[in-house]
Parts: C-alpha cells; sequence; structure tokens
C-alpha cells in the first residue's frame, strides 16, 4: 500500500535525529518505509528506549532474598511467604494529565492495573502520587478536578481500591503536573505469567477492546517538552473504559487459571508495536501478524494507525498450538474481542502484512541492542552556589507561635485531602485495614494468609532541588520509616522517576545524584529497586519541573493485627519522641511559607541511623508496645503531633531537654530526619526507652495524651496553644476552602476564642 515519502520534515517530525535515522538504515540495509519509521520512532522513544537513563538505572540494586523479579517485565514480583507473591509498579501519565486531565489520569489508573494483572497477579490496591502548581495559577483548579475525578472514575468502576498516596503543591508545576500511579497485586508463585513469544508456531491472540485512533504517538508525544501547542495533543490522550477493563482483567485470571497459554502483554505505551516487540525480544523469537484481522472501532485504519493506536484495554496472547478456541472462547464468554492475528516464528523479525502483503520487516533484536544510548552531558546547576548550608534568619525567643503552625495546618500540602480521597472507593473488596490519613502507609490483608501489605509513595522535590543527592536519599528513608511506623517491615522500592529535558546537562546531574542517592540509601535498607519508569520532558517553555523521583514502598506485616494507626487512640497515653531536632529548616514547609525565596540546604539523612529507626519501629510493634506511631516528616514536629492529634484525643507535651539550644522555630518546624513520634502505655514506656537506648537512638518522653487539649510548652512557657476541635477544623476544611478561592488567611480566622475558653478549664 502507498505511504507518504520519508523527508527529513517527516523524520523530525517522529521525533529522531538524523544520526538515529542513519542508524536505522543501517538496521534494515535500506531505508524504512513510513510504517517502519513509526515503529523505530515509538520503540525508541525516551519513554520506551530509556536511551538517555539506563546508563544510570544500572546502578540501582535490583536483587535480595525476596525478589521473584526484578526489572524488565510488566511488573516486579516479592515472595511475601507461604507460596504467595506481590506484584507491583509505580507509572507516571504526567503529559496526557495536563492535556486532558481526565482521560490522562484515568488511562494511567488502567495501564498500571493491566501491568499487574498481566503478571498473573489480582489487583488489591492502588495509589495516587500527584504533583500539581499553584492553586491560583492558570487551569489549576481544573485540572486537580479533572485529576481527581479521572482516577475515582477509572478505579471505582473497576473495583480496585485506591488506599493513599500523595498531593501536594509548588510553582514549579504551574505548566507541567505530575501523575503517578502504583499498583499492586497478589498471586500464588506458581501463577506468575511473563511477556515471552516462545514456542515457534504458536498462536499471537489479540484480545480486549477494538483498535481505535487515539493514543497514536502517544509515547514519543511523553518525550518532548510542552509549549504553546501542547493544547493541539488531545488526539494522543487515550480513551479509557474501566467496565470493559474489569471483563479484561477476569477473562485474564481465568484463562491464567489453565495452560493454554505461554505468555502475555499489556498493550500500554506504543501499543501493539512494542507488546509484539518486547514479547518477542524476551524469547529470542519473531513474531508474524496480519495487521488486517486486528478488530478495528473506525473504518479505513492504517496499518501504521492500527500498530501505533494506544487504545486501551487490549492485550497480547501467546497461546499453545492447538488452544486457541480455549482462548478464544473465554474471552467471548466475557463478551471481548479475540482474534488469532499471527503466530511465533524462528527468524527473528517481526513480520506485519495487510491484505497478503508484507508491509514490514523489522529484526528484533537489534530495536533494543542497537537502539541509541546516550551518556547525556553532566553540570551541576549554577543555582547550587546560591544555596547556603544553613537557612539564615532571626532566631524566635520562647513565646506562643501559635499561628505559625495553624498557618502551615492549612496550607495546601498540609491540610487534609479529604476532599481527595473521599471520592476514591478506598474499601472495595473489604481488605483495607488502614484508609487514607488513618496510618503513615496503607495497609491492605491478603485473605488467606493473616499477613498484610503496606504501600507508601514519598519524595520532596524541594529537598530535591536543594540536594539531589540527599533528595534521592531522604525519599527512600522517609517511605522505609513510614512503612515501618504502620507496623510493617520495608522489603522493596518501584520508582516513578520524574524530571525534565535529559538533553539539560543540569538536568541530567540531577538525575544521575538522585538515582545516586536512592541507590545508596536501598542498600542500607535492604528494599531493592524491582520495577519502575522514567518521565522525562517534563517542562513547558524551557522551565523544567523540580526533580521528582517518586518512590513506592511495600512492605510485610507477618500478623495483620500489627498494623499501627498514626492517631493517638486516647488520653492518658505517653508520648515519646524518638531521634534528634537540629536547626535543619532548609526546604521545609515553614522556610516555604515565610521565607520562600531563600536557598539553604535541606536536612541531612543519616543511613545508619535510618535504618536503626525501622528496625526499632518494626520491634516494638512485633512486641506491641506501642499504640501509635507517626513520622516526623513536612511541618516538623508540632505538625507532626497536630496530625496525631485531630482524629483523637490532643496531647500536653513539654520539651524541655530535647534540643535545647534550638530557638522555638526550629525546635517546632524544623525538617531533621529520622524522628518518629508514638503513643505507648506508661508500663510500657519503660521497655520502649531502653530498645531505643540501645539501638543508640535518643528516645524521650515529652508528654501525655489528654483530651481535646493541644499544649506544647518548653519549661513550662507556651510555644503553642490551642485545640483538638479548632485544630481539626482547619485541617479538615482547608482544602474545599482553598479549592473555592478562600486564602489560608480566610481559613484560619475567627480561632482562638473556643481555644481559649478550652484551655482555661
Amino acid at each position: 500500500m502507498p505511504y507518504p515519502a520519508i523527508t527529513p520534515d517527516v523524520i523530525a517530525s517522529h521525533g529522531l535525529s538524523p544520526d538515529e535515522y542513519k542508524r536505522i538504515e543501517q538496521i534494515l540495509g535500506r531505508a524504512p518505509n513510513y510504517l517502519e519509521l513509526g515503529i523505530f520512532s515509538v520503540m525508541w522513544s525516551e519513554h520506551c528506549s530509556y536511551k538517555s537513563s539506563r546508563v544510570h538505572l544500572r546502578k540501582f540494586p535490583t536483587t535480595g532474598p525476596r525478589v521473584v523479579q526484578g526489572p524488565g517485565e510488566n511488573a516486579g514480583v516479592i515472595d511475601i511467604g507461604d507460596g504467595w507473591v506481590a506484584a507491583f509498579k509505580m507509572e507516571s501519565h504526567n503529559h496526557p494529565s495536563y492535556i486532558e486531565p481526565y482521560q490522562g489520569a484515568a488511562t494511567g489508573v488502567g495501564g498500571i492495573l493491566r501491568d499487574i494483572f498481566t503478571m498473573g497477579a489480582r489487583p488489591i490496591a492502588s495509589l495516587d502520587s500527584l504533583r500539581f502548581g499553584e492553586l491560583d495559577a492558570p487551569r489549576m483548579k481544573y485540572l486537580v478536578d479533572g485529576v481527581v475525578r479521572g482516577i475515582s472514575g477509572y478505579g471505582n468502576c473497576i473495583g480496585i481500591p485506591t488506599v493513599g498516596g500523595e498531593t501536594s503543591f509548588h510553582p514549579s508545576y504551574n505548566g507541567n503536573i505530575l501523575v503517578n500511579v502504583f499498583a499492586l497485586g497478589v498471586a500464588r508463585g506458581e501463577k506468575i505469567f511473563k511477556g515471552t513469544a516462545t514456542g515457534v508456531g504458536n498462536p499471537v491472540i489479540y484480545v480486549g477492546s477494538k483498535t481505535g485512533r487515539d493514543g497514536i504517538h502517544g509515547a514519543t508525544m511523553a518525550s518532548a517538552e510542552f509549549d504553546e501547542a501542547s493544547e493541539e495533543k488531545r488526539p494522543t490522550v487515550q480513551v479509557g473504559d474501566p467496565f470493559t477493563e474489569k471483563l479484561l482483567l477476569e477473562a485474564c485470571l481465568e484463562l491464567m487459571d489453565g495452560d493454554a497459554i505461554v505468555g502475555i502483554q499489556d498493550m500500554g505505551a506504543a501499543g501493539l508495536t512494542s507488546s509484539s516487540f518486547e514479547m518477542a525480544g524476551r524469547a529470542g523469537t519473531g513474531v508474524r501478524m496480519h495487521l488486517d484481522r486486528v478488530p478495528v472501532r473506525e473504518s479505513g485504519m492504517t496499518p501504521y494507525e492500527i500498530m501505533l493506536s494506544e487504545s486501551q484495554e487490549r492485550m497480547l496472547i501467546v497461546a499453545r498450538r492447538g488452544r486457541e478456541q480455549d482462548v478464544i472462547g473465554i474471552f467471548e464468554k466475557w463478551d471481548l474481542n479475540a482474534a488469532v492475528i499471527g503466530e511465533v516464528t524462528d527468524d527473528g523479525f517481526v513480520r506485519l502484512w495487510w491484505q497478503d502483503e508484507q508491509v514490514g520487516a523489522i529484526p528484533v533484536d537489534p530495536i533494543s541492542t542497537e537502539a541509541p544510548l546516550y551518556e547525556r552531558p553532566i553540570k551541576r546547576p549554577d543555582y547550587l552556589d546560591r544555596v547556603a548550608p544553613k537557612l539564615e534568619r532571626q532566631p524566635v525567643d520562647d513565646q506562643d507561635v501559635t499561628p505559625a503552625l495553624l498557618r502551615l495546618l492549612a496550607s495546601p500540602n498540609l491540610c487534609s485531602k479529604h476532599w481527595i480521597y473521599e471520592q476514591y472507593d478506598s474499601t472495595v473488596r473489604t481488605n483495607t485495614l488502614a484508609r487514607p490519613e488513618e496510618s503513615d502507609a496503607a495497609i491492605v490483608r491478603v485473605k488467606g494468609t493473616g499477613r498484610a501489605l503496606a504501600m507508601t509513595s514519598d519524595v520532596n522535590p524541594v529537598y530535591c532541588y536543594l540536594d539531589p543527592y540527599e533528595g534521592g536519599r531522604q525519599a527512600v528513608t522517609e517511605a522505609a520509616r513510614n512503612i515501618a511506623a504502620s507496623g510493617a517491615r520495608p522489603v522493596a522500592i518501584t520508582d516513578c522517576l520524574n524530571f525534565g529535558s535529559p538533553e539539560r546537562p543540569e538536568i541530567m546531574w540531577q538525575f544521575a545524584e538522585c538515582i545516586r542517592g536512592i541507590s545508596d540509601a536501598c542498600r542500607e535498607l535492604a528494599t531493592p529497586v524491582v520495577s519502575g519508569n522514567v518521565s522525562f520532558y517534563n517542562e513547558t517553555d524551557g522551565r523544567p519541573i523540580y526533580p521528582t523521583p517518586t518512590v513506592g514502598m511495600v512492605g510485610i506485616l507477618e500478623r495483620e493485627e500489627l498494623a499501627c494507626p498514626l492517631a493517638f487512640p486516647e488520653s492518658g497515653l505517653d508520648v515519646i519522641l524518638i531521634g534528634d531536632t537540629r536547626d535543619e529548616l532548609g526546604g521545609s514547609e515553614w522556610q516555604q511559607a515565610n521565607m520562600p525565596d531563600a536557598l539553604a540546604l535541606p536536612p541531612r539523612v543519616d543511613l545508619t541511623r535510618a535504618k536503626a529507626v525501622v528496625d526499632l519501629l518494626v520491634t516494638v510493634s512485633e512486641h506491641q508496645l506501642i499504640r501509635s506511631a507517626h513520622d516526623v516528616s513536612n511541618g516538623g514536629l508540632a505538625v507532626a503531633l497536630a496530625e496525631c492529634s485531630v482524629n483523637g484525643p490532643g496531647c500536653h507535651v513539654d520539651l524541655m531537654g530535647h534540643s535545647d539550644g534550638l530557638d522555638a522555630v526550629a525546635l517546632l518546624f524544623s525538617e531533621s530526619q529520622g524522628r518518629v513520634v508514638i503513643s505507648c502505655t506508661a508500663d510500657h514506656t519503660p521497655e520502649v526507652l531502653r530498645r531505643a537506648k540501645s539501638a543508640r537512638l535518643r528516645a524521650q518522653r515529652i508528654g501525655e495524651t489528654e483530651t481535646d487539649v493541644f499544649l506544647i510548652e518548653r519549661r513550662g512557657s507556651p510555644l503553642i496553644r490551642t485545640t483538638t476541635p479548632e485544630l481539626a477544623r482547619i485541617w479538615r476544611n482547608a482544602f474545599a476552602l482553598l479549592l473555592g478561592g478562600d486564602t489560608v488567611e480566610d481559613v484560619i480566622r475567627g480561632v482562638g476564642e473556643e481555644a481559649a475558653d478550652v484551655m482555661a478549664h
């Protein structure tokens, strides 16, 4: 069939450089036709080939005693005991969500769920990590609303609970939001499937939704920065159907209960192209496909459009020869399309046919082994020369600084996000043990085992901007503390590495340093990287986002009843602070609110102490010595104590003897790492303190829980003085009010009168 002529402009429009085009000609031994050019363009896109990141990703630790499947498959897999495994992964859908927030976020959820059940695991939980710009930035409230509705619209319909996540706001995302999605599923170890096309002569079967023109060149679009023409890219955003995906999930899991298939692959980025080449590449085989047999939903579709479409809810299956009807029968029972479109070959080529004519032939191995691999130039950014070792400010004498805490609790980053998560079904399937904001990590039981899995996502982009190495370490160690505070032992991570253009040496330096930090922390904590994703070109008109290497971590609770909440459960408990507080306000929420133009180094991470804190938390939880635990992170100690108090009794705390050399602001709002607030009964306090001392960790009883009271003192002088009802009112209502146009000052207006009355009594 006729194809457009290959011109320099056509090559450039496919995101290929002149050198890359020459390499294509060398691989083929001839010039490619238009279809073949399109295939190379998506397979060699940054999104699919990792051509700028592979040299750095090799530094990650990827093996460990619990690792069943590391990077390279649809999802990572870990052994969780008694023959059960967990498959999990994190992916990005940033560019599509900025262009069309509802469908971009919805199809991000659909894609990550398919990565899980493609492995043979039933998805049981999902998380989302969302980064938005300033709420008053153009389109931002529309983007927030659309993304949240997209996540809920897909996850709620398919019946997979959204059990946790994080949402934060920063000006660097004004022109490029981030939508990172995480999913986890469980399976029996012997039922894990991989995406391989083995067995010459085995049939290749297309299943799921029909192919349309949505999403064509989505992978290429995701490998370029935004500009003023980004709105024109709406056709490259896929359209999802969660009801079809639910049918696809059940059909695939039913099929996997038998022995009719040898390999299965999700048609994600680059659609039929990536799934066919990746399956053949893993097996060292070839594939012949008849594209005129592919079910399509639009008339006149060309082979080019069929191969590059990213229509959702589709899978590619390699079945055992002679079992074709078994496969087709299952999918027809679930009212899904299924068609034999080809077979596995032994010649190492993907050969494409259209109405009895071969229209494309590309060798499988070179498309990956000879794909571009760039060791991009690296340069430390000049702005780091202006970053001070410490935040320069005037010390604040001990005095009432309650308004500073209230402003932080009413800020978009620190207030409750229940406006978001209440739109999600977090308890469907009845496995959820801890809903959002009930524990430092989401917790989901594994039915029939007595065990539970904890999961969280963490990163502080401001830290990563000020010191990418420390920011990378901090993302892992905070995730580990959150997992351990929930009662679980951290086991492994997935990641979603979001950065600006890799063609900028400063961006590649940030990327390499963040990876170095993540790698060092993962080695110390024995949490290998089992899966992940890289998202480059997150910038608009030359303005990149802050480096955002999101870490998704999974931990194991050997007994589900050990799940630990973050809120103080009752009055009369001792409050213990573990860890040291230092004057580390660089990059903190206090600094961003009060000195937004300042540049100072973020808190340092001590990996030895980080591991000791994790081990201590797991141990005291296993021995049921504590009643609650909460990591001290964004906002510092005052915010952590407030978060422990808004869903239960408050506390009366005196910090005398803890970091006495600090002024009131550093004492209350420093974000020094490695700190945890726990509560326990008085008879368990000596044992908790003894265990902390044995671990060479500082631990101090700082007060006790008390109904309605929130009082932080030093040597009897009040520093924070309010009530838990007032804290809860501000914290819970702020986000909806801010979305409605109120300011932080509007949110906290009127506080104090009721608090004064309660404190007087």
